[in-house]
């Protein structure tokens, strides 16, 4: 497991002395022994790494990561490049161009969101290959409970996009007034029609960005 080394060490360095981490490691450290894990050990962190606590414009959040080969690699909702796009970002993109105009790009790689302050967190860190949700209650929930509620306590605004029933049950930790919380059903194909498509959150975000004299998310994720 690749080390936190940025600004959210200050934030949740205590996490990772408490007896549920600890488990969590040992667990963690004893699947990759054992079975195929995703994504790569070093890559479990990646969202930390490419958007440090201070730069934090929006959130986004996930589930657990894909548990296909080669398609998750630290982000939620993004794949590695030159992976078939996933259907919910298959319709993220479809949302996406509706609201904004953006182009419809031939990889699902969401790292420049990552680089502009886009924190794309799942609630689970790691997942058995081919098993979704099999890292569930292991100890990862509480961890990033731990980094939402350091987002929350950040003293500017930010947007918290909560897409489907589980990412919404973290809003009770969503006490700042200072932020903006976009509430919409999962953009699955199961949920996509029961309103995220027509949600706008990208311009409501860039709206709200732009009021607070924060610069807007470029969202357009380019082809390669």
């Amino acid at each position: 497991m690749g080390a936190i080394t940025n600004d959210w060490l200050d934030a949740i360095a205590s996490e990772f002395k408490k007896p549920y981490y600890r488990e969590l490691y040992k667990f963690v450290v004893d699947e990759y022994r054992k079975h195929i894990i995703y994504p790569e050990a070093d890559d479990i962190f990646n969202a930390f790494h490419l958007t440090p606590l201070s730069k934090v414009k929006v959130v986004i959040i996930g589930q657990d990561p894909y548990h296909n080969k080669n398609q998750a690699h630290g982000l939620c909702f993004s794949v590695k490049p030159h992976v078939d796009i996933p259907p919910s970002l298959v319709n993220i993109y479809k949302e996406l161009h509706d609201d904004l105009g953006c182009y419809i790009p031939n990889n699902g790689c969401l790292e420049k969101w990552a680089k502009q302050g886009v924190l794309l967190l799942n609630t689970v860190l790691t997942v058995r290959a081919h098993k979704a949700y099999s890292h569930q209650g292991k100890g990862w929930e509480q961890f990033t409970d731990a980094v939402i509620k350091a987002v929350n306590e950040q003293d500017r605004p930010i947007v918290f996009i909560l897409w489907g029933r589980p990412a919404q049950s973290k809003k009770v930790m969503l006490t700042n007034k200072k932020h903006l919380i976009l509430e919409a059903p999962h953009p699955s194909p199961l949920s996509a029609y029961r309103g995220f498509f027509g949600s706008k959150p990208f311009s409501k975000t860039n709206e709200f960005l732009a009021k607070n004299n924060i610069q807007p998310i470029d969202w357009q994720i380019e082809n390669i």
